[in-house]
């Protein structure tokens, strides 16, 4: 009986952690493409090949085999998606977000949650501004292409990395995104 109490709570937990994540991912999407667009949500499996291929060149594993995804639409014609993720930190994931235009373009990117006690720096506007405009055969070599930020080196590259890593990812996102995605 206790057990199940146990269980219980970290299921209403996970599931509380889990909305929370969401509706933020959502408010951003909204502030940065607009009120009057619509958004379709759905979970990507990322086909094994792909997911080895992308790791490989990105030099960053995937943090899971699925990655979340929002159509974005706005009068009947897809504008662009956005796509969610993680990346280890130091010791903890960053959940961040990529909105990239209907040709694999950043538009914008956005930190959704940051947990390791420094680097957090990476949220700041200014600094993820530099990703927009970026595409796959953009340079994310943090130092060079990429900006560093003093005391938060692991944040700043694991974050470039797991950016490049979406910005591959998209064509197959696009490719197998469905029309029937959950609201």
């Amino acid at each position: 009986m206790r057990q199940n109490k146990y269980l219980l709570l970290l299921f209403l937990i996970h599931n509380l952690f889990a909305g929370e994540i969401r509706d933020k991912s959502e408010s951003e999407i909204y502030n940065l493409a607009g009120k009057d667009i619509e958004l379709s949500f759905q979970k990507i499996l990322i086909d094994p090949v792909a997911k080895k291929k992308i790791e490989k060149e990105a030099r960053q594993r995937f943090f899971k085999d699925f990655v979340y995804v929002w159509k974005i639409s706005e009068n009947d014609s897809i504008t662009g998606y956005a796509v969610l993720d993680n990346v280890y930190g130091k010791s903890m994931p960053i959940t961040f977000l990529v909105i990239l235009n209907n040709g694999g373009k950043i538009n914008a990117a956005r930190i959704i949650k940051y947990r390791e006690a420094y680097g957090g720096s990476i949220s700041n506007i200014g600094w993820l501004n530099q990703f927009a405009g970026k595409n796959a055969k953009s340079g994310y070599e943090t130092g060079k292409d990429i900006d560093a930020i003093s005391g938060a080196t692991i944040s700043v590259n694991a974050l470039a990395k797991g950016i490049k890593k979406l910005v591959l990812l998209f064509p197959y996102i696009q490719k197998n995104i469905t029309e029937n995605t959950d609201n």
